[in-house]
């Protein structure tokens, strides 16, 4: 899978861990920064990760900033990003399994090293089930997207 991995300065060295981790299992990892523990606001790293996954460069992304709130709720501004901000395996799985999930976000200052690498390979083993309940709250979702654009300013 091509996978998109970005953090704030907060993230920044559990970012470097994840990614070769993510490369030992085969995956195609994009790194999109930050690169250094320079200063960098979360909202531009969501952006880079959620355009990354909507423009079709990546199927799935990685965020991760200090407590994982910030970029998530970041990322949820983009009109086909779901984020979920997840500490635990079920979250992980469940998140993809029935809400498509695209984008795991991670706090760097609320989880260890091997949860990080856990709650990553279980967000990228799982698929969304497809299932009539799951297509019909994702269709929901989408509505509420479309009517947040028809009543933007």
């Amino acid at each position: 899978m091509i996978v998109a991995i970005a953090a704030d300065h907060a993230g920044f060295a559990l970012k470097q861990k994840i990614i070769p981790d993510l490369r030992s299992y085969g995956h195609e990892v994009k790194d999109l920064g930050t690169h250094s523990l320079e200063p960098v606001d979360y909202p531009d790293v969501a952006g880079w990760v959620a355009r990354a996954i909507l423009s079709g460069a990546v199927e799935r992304g990685v965020l991760i900033c200090g407590s994982g709130v910030g970029a998530s709720v970041a990322a949820n501004k983009f009109a086909g990003i779901r984020a979920g901000l997840c500490h635990d395996t079920y979250s992980a799985h469940q998140g993809v399994e029935h809400d498509d999930m695209n984008v795991l976000v991670l706090g760097a200052r609320v989880i260890g090293l091997e949860l990080a690498l856990e709650l990553v390979r279980t967000f990228l083993a799982a698929r969304f089930t497809h299932e009539e309940r799951h297509e019909r709250r994702l269709g929901k979702i989408k509505a509420l997207e479309d009517e947040v654009r028809r009543n933007a300013p």
